[in-house]
């Protein structure tokens, strides 16, 4: 029902179901993996109203006996069946063991070069009530875009709340006054060239 892709490495479909509908991956050398996606086959939907939890569990070998600790990366549905995850940033020990829902099931088998990406089966609206680490969200260029355009009409908006006609204006020599059409101008400039590559304001 579940892939795992990570860069350079085969897919993963190798899931197994640890308990009810508790699916587990297997995640050999974490250390080098940055980057993990995370989505649905195509072979079978989730069931009606239900989307699944993806949990990702770094080995902790502070703890006695090693053990593993879950944090929650994010969600796939079947609305949105694939999700990328960043995976770099996470580190083990900071989400205490009892906040997921596996439990102690996979302790035994820590070590520190397996880690494990789990899909938990729950409810949309359960899904609704959680967290996710924020750490783990991966910004997208759509995301990126649709900052940078919210951002640029609240400037032109605030801008635009001060102008005033020619004859409105008050003698003040300390104040530059700049044309509303400017600001429009450079936006609509700014706004085509994020289109044309999102990435021009680097160069």
């Amino acid at each position: 029902m579940f892939g795992c892709l990570v860069a350079g490495r085969l897919v993963q479909t190798d899931a197994v179901r640890v308990s009810g509908e508790k699916f587990v991956f297997q995640l050999t050398d974490p250390g080098t993996v940055k980057h993990l996606v995370v989505f649905l086959l195509g072979t079978e939907p989730f069931p009606l109203g239900a989307g699944g939890a993806v949990y990702f569990s770094l080995p902790d070998m502070s703890a006695p006996g090693g053990g593993q600790e879950w944090q929650l990366l994010g969600f796939i549905t079947n609305d949105k069946p694939s999700a990328i995850f960043k995976i770099s940033g996470l580190k083990a020990g900071e989400v205490g063991a009892g906040s997921h829902p596996f439990g102690m099931m996979a302790a035994s088998s820590s070590s520190s070069s397996v880690a494990q990406v789990g899909v938990s089966v729950e409810a949309l609206d359960q899904l609704a009530q959680q967290t996710p680490v924020s750490s783990a969200s991966v910004s997208t260029v759509e995301s990126f875009a649709q900052f940078t355009q919210k951002m640029l009409e609240s400037l032109y908006n605030f801008a635009c709340s001060f102008s005033v006609t020619q004859a409105q204006m008050s003698h003040s020599p300390t104040e530059t006054f700049i044309p509303s059409s400017c600001i429009l101008r450079w936006y609509e400039n700014f706004q085509r060239r994020l289109t044309q590559n999102p990435n021009f304001w680097k160069s």
